[in-house]
């Protein structure tokens, strides 16, 4: 074996699980999952069957990834946030043959408390706010907030806030990286 797992978590039968990759206190990782090398699952997370994490996934404490989601490399779940695979859930009214997708896209960042309401692809490099319900997909590179989230902006790869000048020009302040903004997309150059 050649990644950890505490004592106290429970890996189920038929799970991939990627080389360094570390799964923390009273942890469940479920049947056919495959978690990618240098993954970090903190305490108390629920990773259910067939879920799919990239490389290098960071997973904050108290998350739970439900059937249906795929996080791409280098996404980053904070604490507590949620994810949701049933639209219109109903305790009496089994819908596991209805679970939709959602992908989370490299380098993605959700944050605190966010919940992803099912069927909402995050782009690459987005930056879902603490807090943020997102309820309709989130573009490349965007800034999203609130509760029903709203973009406020754009964020370079390395998690700054992008200032665009009257070009469509911006340069992240830690990377120097540009990127530039046209059609409401933005590429990095």
């Amino acid at each position: 074996m050649d990644y950890s797992v505490h004592p106290s978590a429970i890996v189920d039968e038929g799970c991939k699980i990627g080389k360094g990759t570390k799964i923390w206190h009273f942890s469940h990782i479920m049947p056919n999952c495959e978690i990618g090398e240098n993954c970090n699952i903190g305490q108390n997370v629920v990773v259910s069957p067939q879920v799919i994490l990239g490389n290098n996934v960071k997973v904050q404490n108290n998350v739970s990834i439900y059937t249906g989601v795929i996080c791409e490399d280098d996404v980053f779940l904070g604490p507590s946030m949620v994810f949701t695979n049933v639209i219109n859930p109903r305790s009496a009214v089994n819908r596991r043959d209805q679970y939709l997708k959602t992908t989370v896209k490299r380098g993605a960042s959700i944050g605190a408390n966010a919940t992803i309401v099912c069927g909402h692809d995050i782009g690459a490099f987005a930056f879902i706010g603490a807090g943020a319900v997102v309820t309709k997909n989130v573009p490349d590179y965007a800034l999203v907030i609130g509760n029903p989230a709203r973009q406020t902006g754009w964020m370079s790869e390395f998690g700054h806030k992008l200032k665009f000048d009257s070009e469509g020009i911006a340069v992240c302040p830690e990377s120097n990286e540009k990127y530039q903004l046209k059609n409401n997309l933005v590429t990095k150059l």
